[in-house]
């Protein structure tokens, strides 16, 4: 099952440079091979996904297994960009996890109703990164199976 967890690269779309680097430790403390990348708006996300701009070439930014995404961000919000990915039937299957600092039970519900796969609200220590970072990875890499992608 490793194997299959280094083939998966995983997108986070997070503005702020505190999670993004914490999340990044937080895969290396948890001893993930996973290739780690990051956009930092909805507007970002779009663009790395449809190949557009510096995203251009797919051999630079491969498709992402799985997408963490923040809601609040500049340009385009969180919320945008899931409506947007899965609404795009190229894109639609990509699983989505929001891993956001709300709380609010109305960013909950519009997320599942977008289609998000999971909520999750940020963990403010680094060991609570580590713990999610973990269980997201035996959840997403060992238990689901995910699609392939068609040809």
């Amino acid at each position: 099952m490793e194997d299959k967890a280094k083939s998966i690269t995983i997108l986070m779309a997070d503005d702020d440079e505190d999670d993004r680097m914490m999340t990044k430790e937080a895969f290396e403390e948890a001893r993930l091979v996973n290739e780690l990348r990051f956009v930092e708006d909805g507007e970002e996300l779009l663009d790395y996904l449809n190949h557009r701009g510096k995203y251009s070439d797919p051999a630079h930014s491969p498709r992402p297994g799985l997408i963490l995404l923040d809601l609040n961000m500049p340009r385009k919000d969180g919320r945008e960009a899931l409506r947007d990915i899965k609404a795009d039937p190229d894109l639609k299957q990509i699983p989505i996890v929001v891993l956001t600092t709300s709380k609010a039970e109305e960013d909950i519900y519009r997320s599942y109703d977008l289609g998000v796969n999971s909520f999750i609200t940020k963990p403010v220590s680094f060991e609570g990164m580590v713990f999610v970072i973990s269980t997201l990875a035996q959840y997403w890499f060992q238990i689901v199976r995910l699609p392939e992608r068609k040809q």
